[in-house]
Order: structure tokens, then sequence, then C-alpha cells
């Protein structure tokens, strides 16, 4: 009766030592594995924006040889493409604020500037006719299109991430990482108004 009793609590033993052992591991890759897919989308977001950045000489040297009337919305456009190329954000600080705030402010900077030079070439149907500012528009477009897929692309990787190390057990997980929240995109100043048309 002793021997049974101890082979008893023995295969007990053994059981709750595997089944620990089992829930462990559940769950031990998955804030690693968010982590990495947010890297990646992030990447992707930059990428976009690099593009964006590699076309705007281009397109402000075929502007100013028709706007030569435009030098400041030139001028601007070049300033606010040197400080959103300055202004870089790491995958190690996506969970700083104030970093991403920085890196969406010069980024929105540039995008304003290019508005206002879309506007300016409104102006001018010489160089609205130019095959070499055509392409570059369609460029330009085709990039702003991008950069809004991979945002959003981001937007949903950092919410997978968030819900992990926020929720149980992720949340167990994320202390033993040091896991942070990641932080992600907020909609412009202004956003939230509909845009005047005028005819």
């Amino acid at each position: 009766m002793a021997l049974i009793s101890y082979h008893g609590k023995k295969t007990t033993i053994i059981s709750a030592f595997f089944a620990l052992l089992l829930l462990s591991g559940c769950g031990v890759n998955t804030i690693p594995t968010l982590d990495e897919k947010v890297n990646a989308a992030w990447a992707q977001v930059e990428n976009q924006y690099k593009r964006r950045a590699d076309l705007i000489p281009n397109l402000v040297e075929t502007v100013k040889g028709y706007a030569t009337h435009e030098e400041k919305t030139l001028t601007e456009v070049i300033e606010a493409r040197a400080k959103a190329t300055s202004v870089t954000l790491s995958p190690e600080n996506l969970s700083d604020p104030e970093a991403m705030k920085k890196f969406e402010q010069s980024q929105g900077a540039l995008t304003q500037a290019l508005s206002k030079l879309m506007v300016v070439s409104e102006q001018y149907p010489n160089l609205k006719a130019n095959e070499n500012f055509i392409a570059l528009q369609s460029q330009l477009e085709g990039t702003e299109n991008r950069i809004a897929v991979a945002r959003k692309d981001y937007i949903e990787a950092v919410q997978a991430y968030n819900t992990e190390v926020r929720t149980f057990p992720g949340r167990l997980w994320a202390m033993i990482y040091g896991a942070k929240p990641k932080q992600t995109f907020t909609a412009p100043a202004g956003a939230e108004n509909v845009p005047a048309v005028k005819f």
C-alpha cells in the first residue's frame, strides 16, 4: 500500500511538473514575434517616407524651371525635407511618445509644404503640362498612398503588440522581457475638419 502511494505521488509530481512546463512555455515567443512584426512594419513606414524624400529634389528642380517667382515655397519644401530626413526613429524608440511626436511633426511639415507646392503648380499651365512634372506628381501620389498603407499596417502591428503586453498572460512575459507598449500614429491636427471646396 505504501509502495502504491509513493508511485502515485511521484506520478502526480511528474505530471504537475510537465503541466507547469507546458504552461510556462505558452506565449513565451508571442511578444518577441509581435515585436518583430512591429519592427518590420516600421521599416516599411520609413522606407516609404524615404521614397517620398528621394522624389522631392527632382520635383523641386522641375518646378523651379517654371515657377521662378515661387522661391519661398520651394525653400520651404527643401527645408521641410531636410528636417524630415534628419528626424529618425529607431525601433528601440518606438515606445517613446516624444520621439514619435517629433517624427510625426517633421513628416507632417513636409506633407504641408508639398501640398503648398502642388497648389502653386496649379498656377503654371506649362508646368502642369510638363511630362517630367506629371511623372513626378504621379510617383508622389503613389508614394503617399504607400505611406498610408504602411502606416495602417504599422498601426495594426502595434495594436496586436500592445494588446499582448497589456493583457494576461502576455503582461507577465512583458515584465520578464521589459517590454513596453509601442507608440502609434495619431491623426494630424485639424484632420477632423472637412476641407473647404471652392470653384
